[in-house]
């Protein structure tokens, strides 16, 4: 009597064990997409902030939707501290930093897709100042974002003289505050990407001036954990086939335009053609 028992018992574990297993193939067939989660600097304009509806938007928040769509997944714009980029990578809470990235001095802290925009690293300053070159930003007061790549550049070696020669070298949150400063006269120049730079003074030309020669010249790229070559290869599958068909050339023009992509899909199709 007690071996039926058990063959009853382990018959109807069996039953419970294959209904599991359906619902979990349920649940895995029903279609739900995976998540796509970007991490953005949400007072970074023009490459992703928030607009006057209170929505996230910029260049690089609609390459990511527009990628995230080509990968069949759903996209999540996750807004994150700056200088918590590494951790929220590291602990997975975000897929990838999408939000005018510098890789340039970074190549080995994440990996990247290819470079798909060219950026330098230039100084604002106001068109009254009197300052034209780099020279006379000589004991004047400067300020750059927070691990920015205009703040790294000032910190290395190569700008130790330049740096040097300033009263003062600051760091800001973000630039909207850098701006505010240099209209008030508390700072003298800005140190920033140009991409960033020309969307902060459009209109107000008259008012600001970009010094002609860069700080440095270096690209954007997406950055994912170190060795996440798998998202990697799904994303840049996404923006090639972006560039290949006119898609990253139109989303380019809607924020700049003109077009910045520099990936090589576009450049092998402009020879082909």
């Amino acid at each position: 009597m007690m071996k039926l028992k058990s063959i009853f018992a382990i018959l109807a574990a069996g039953v419970l064990a294959c209904t599991g297993l359906t619902a979990c193939g349920d649940a895995a067939s029903s279609g739900e997409k995976k998540t796509f989660t970007v991490g953005f600097d949400q007072d970074f304009p023009p490459f992703g902030y928030v607009d006057e509806n209170g929505e996230f938007t910029g260049f690089d928040l609609e390459l990511a939707k527009e990628a995230a769509k080509r990968m069949d997944m759903e996209i999540k714009l996750q807004p994150i501290d700056w200088d918590s980029k590494e951790l929220e990578l590291s602990s997975g809470s975000i897929d990838c930093i999408w939000n005018g990235f510098t890789m340039n001095g970074r190549e080995d802290d994440y990996t990247w897709t290819e470079s798909y925009m060219d950026n330098s690293q230039v100084f604002v300053v106001k068109s009254d100042s009197g300052i034209k070159t780099h020279e006379d930003l000589a004991g004047k007061i400067v300020t750059a974002q927070t691990d920015s790549a205009a703040l790294n550049a000032l910190n290395g070696d190569d700008f130790k003289d330049l740096k040097g020669s300033f009263k003062e070298l600051l760091t800001c949150a973000q630039y909207n505050t850098a701006f505010m400063d240099l209209e008030a006269g508390a700072v003298d120049a800005v140190a920033m990407d140009i991409g960033v730079a020309k969307y902060q003074i459009e209109g107000k030309e008259s008012q600001y001036t970009i010094l002609e020669k860069p700080i440095i010249e270096e690209q954007y790229g997406v950055g994912f954990y170190k060795g996440n070559t798998e998202m990697r290869d799904k994303v840049q599958k996404a923006l090639d086939d972006m560039a290949a068909d006119g898609t990253f050339k139109t989303i380019s023009e809607k924020w700049f335009g003109y077009d910045v992509c520099t990936l090589a899909a576009e450049k092998k199709t402009t020879e082909s053609n």
